[in-house]
């Protein structure tokens, strides 16, 4: 890690710079810059973030009218209404009220559109909140995933914003887990990139993003999704 002696100088991304010469030259690499990687979150997280929106006001246009068709109702299969209508749309509780999952999705999608400006930036963060923005990531990625399948397998209907916001999640998430291993350079050992606790782990990270096979991996996740949604309802969508 980078430091300053003068005094006036702030190193703004020290994640980025190995403590050792194990780095393998992450930071040289476009794909593995905070440049690129958080400008994809960011994508990602605008996309999710406007897709929550819509269905916000999805959700208030079928309080307001609860017989009246919306706009993303095509068929049987494809329809809002019949997701947002199920418990799991609103399974969320308190004091007697429900909460639609949009307005969380609203409050999510402002935290990591915030975040990946601050990447972009090249702020120093703690490690702390880099480790708290990942498990974020996760979090959020599995209540997409159980909204997703149960859509899918229960509720027996799809719902065409809840399907972009699945998608945008997932890319999210690949953006987001890449900068925190590349860029944050997490785990981290404690004795050098190579040593200590979870060197072994380090080890195999550096191992699959470096020759880049992470690109394989994120598009069979993505086929692999389209091949769940194909499989179950393609007859009924097309």
């Amino acid at each position: 890690m980078s430091t300053t002696h003068d005094g006036d100088e702030v190193d703004v991304a020290p994640q980025e710079v190995s403590a050792t010469s194990a780095s393998h030259d992450f930071h040289n690499k476009w794909r593995h810059s905070s440049t690129w990687l958080y400008l994809v979150m960011l994508v990602a997280s605008v996309a999710a973030l406007y897709v929550s929106f819509m269905l916000a006001a999805e959700t208030l246009q079928l309080a307001r009218h609860p017989k009246q068709a919306l706009g993303c109702d095509v068929n049987a299969v494809l329809s809002c209404s019949t997701v947002a209508e199920s418990w799991q749309a609103e399974f969320i509780k308190f004091a007697g009220l429900s909460f639609p999952n949009a307005f969380f999705g609203i409050a999510a999608e402002a935290v990591f559109v915030t975040i990946a400006v601050i990447g972009l930036a090249r702020i120093k963060v703690p490690r702390w909140f880099a480790t708290a923005t990942w498990f974020g990531g996760l979090a959020a990625l599995a209540y997409a995933y159980w909204l997703f399948t149960q859509s899918l397998y229960v509720i027996q209907a799809l719902c065409p914003w809840c399907l972009g916001l699945m998608f945008a999640t997932t890319i999210q998430f690949m953006a987001l887990t890449h900068a925190t291993v590349t860029v944050q350079r997490l785990p981290r050992t404690g004795e050098g990139d190579e040593g200590g606790h979870f060197g072994g782990l380090r080890r195999f990270l550096d191992g699959y993003y470096r020759p880049n096979l992470d690109l394989m991996i994120d598009v069979v996740w993505i086929v692999v999704l389209v091949a769940m949604i194909l499989i179950k309802d393609g007859a009924a969508i097309f």
